[in-house]
């Protein structure tokens, strides 16, 4: 089984929103395929970043005793391409605690200018709205 780190780094935590870094380096797996002669990070690991984001926030430790799993994704919308060298500011908002034992939750995939990171405007590679429930209790 393969799997991805898209969370180099927490800066910023509350109890309810994580802010998380990761560089997409030419070494990332997945970029030989997507696209060749164009690579870019594809849409669905931007999910997954935002889904690890969420994961990190809920339990920071990974201590819990069943994970937590995407169960839902909603109003996914994509906008920048994300280029091998650029970073990404993943940032995720916890929303509702659904009766289920789900959580719903807010997000987005941003780019970051290494040269002006202090910008308030980066812009939008992926952004929308996820569900995390525990993996046992599925129906």
């Amino acid at each position: 089984m393969m799997h991805f780190t898209l969370i180099d780094r927490v800066i910023e935590r509350s109890d309810h929103n994580l802010i998380a870094i990761k560089h997409v380096s030419n070494a990332e797996e997945y970029l030989q395929d997507h696209f060749p002669g164009f690579p870019v990070l594809p849409g669905v690991m931007m999910l997954e970043a935002m889904t690890q984001a969420a994961r990190k926030l809920i339990d920071p430790d990974d201590n819990s005793d069943s994970p937590w799993v995407l169960c839902q994704a909603k109003a996914l919308k994509y906008g920048a391409f994300v280029r091998p060298g650029s970073t990404i500011r993943v940032s995720i908002d916890r929303h509702k605690d659904n009766d289920d034992g789900s959580i719903d939750f807010k997000g987005d995939v941003r780019l970051i200018d290494p040269d002006n990171q202090q910008d308030t405007e980066h812009p939008v590679a992926c952004s929308g709205r996820i569900t995390l429930r525990p993996m046992t209790g599925a129906s």
